[in-house]
Order: C-alpha cells, then structure tokens, then sequence
C-alpha cells in the first residue's frame, strides 16, 4: 500500500499503511515537535480504538492506550525541552507552514484562561495541544509539576479517544463505513474553540492598540 500527500489527513490509511509503529511516531510528533501541528490527532485515536484487535493494530485495548500514552507523554516532554532551549530560536524563526508566532499566541491565550489544567483540556485542541509544551518550556514552569499535568492530560486524552472509537465499534459494527463523516464531525467541534480563541486574541490587540 503506497501512502500519497492526501493520506496524511486520513487516519484510517495512515494506520492501515503502517500500523502501530505510525501510530505512535505521529501521537509523538503532534503532542510536542511544532512541526506536527497539521497530523490527526483525535481522530486518528478515534480510528485506533475502532481498530484495535484486528490485523491492522493487532492488540487488545488496554495494551494499546498504554503504548500510546506513553508516546504522548514522551513527545509532549521533548517539546517542554524544545522551548526550554529554543525560546530565542523560535522567536527569531522565520515563519512558514509548519510554523507561525500565531499558535504560540493561541497557547498562550488558553494557557492564560486556564493555567495548569490547560496541559488536560489543551490535549483535546488541535495546535494547542502541540504548542502547550513548548509554551511551558519556554515560560519554564516547573518540570515535576508539568509532568503530573501532562501525564493526566495524556492519560484522559488517549483513553477517551480510543475508547469511543472501540465502544462504537462494538456497539455499531458498521460505523467504519461512515468514518469521513465522523472525523469531519470532530474537526469541526475541536477547531471552533481554537477559532474563537484566535478571534478573541486578534480583538484584544486591536483594543490594545487603540
């Protein structure tokens, strides 16, 4: 099976082309390298839990919500350690697609909102959940604190993603026929907090500015 540019926004062709081993560099990538922002998060562990126990993840469910926690955990610590190192860096960096001073100011909003528990309900925004870490290491809050946090939100993330994914699957067998429908569906309710965020961030500069 060859994997083409469109695949990458498909999470039941990037689990199908490489199964477990992909599944979790990508949970790696988009919870703490900036660069991973635009890979499916929620919905790929959607599809994983509806997946699971079949030739394409062939593990049962308990085994893999650990495997992948312990992936979201590992790439959200990386990215703690990014910003810690890169704050001038990423300041300085001239943007482009995978990267604009934008999303640190989305982080940041939310983080502002919401302190601490940003790093659980962050887990559940696309973008936030990939620029969180870097923001903390950048603010460089306290690395035993933000480990705790980070590994309830990877925790409460992965087990009720994967878990709707394979109690929907056992409850209707078939939902995998409706799966474009379903992830357009969670792109859509997890983007418009992230939008408003963004609207709200843009009025309070102009505001700022007057």
């Amino acid at each position: 099976m060859e994997l083409s540019l469109l695949d990458l926004f498909q999470p039941e062709a990037l689990i199908k082309f490489g199964g477990l081993t992909l599944l979790l560099l990508i949970v790696f990538a988009e919870t703490g390298l900036f660069f991973g922002f635009f890979l499916p998060g929620d919905s790929l562990l959607f599809v994983a839990g509806l997946l699971s126990n079949s030739p394409h993840i062939n593990l049962p469910v308990w085994l893999l919500i650990a495997l992948v926690v312990i992936a979201a955990v590992s790439g959200t610590a990386v990215g703690y350690g990014f910003g810690y190192w890169a704050k001038d860096y990423l300041y300085r960096r001239k943007e482009n697609f995978f990267y604009k001073k934008k999303y640190l100011d989305i982080t940041r909003e939310v983080y502002q909102r919401h302190g601490m528990l940003t790093f659980v309900v962050g887990r559940f925004l696309p973008i936030v959940r990939t620029f969180i870490p870097i923001l903390a290491g950048i603010s460089k809050i306290n690395f035993r604190k933000f480990m705790i946090y980070n590994f309830i939100g990877a925790a409460i993330w992965v087990i009720t993603m994967i878990m709707s994914g394979h109690l929907f699957g056992k409850a209707f067998p078939n939902l995998i026929n409706y799966l474009e429908i379903i992830i357009g569906a969670m792109i859509l309710v997890t983007a418009v907090p992230v939008v408003i965020t963004w609207i709200n961030h843009r009025k309070r500069l102009a505001t700022d500015e007057k």
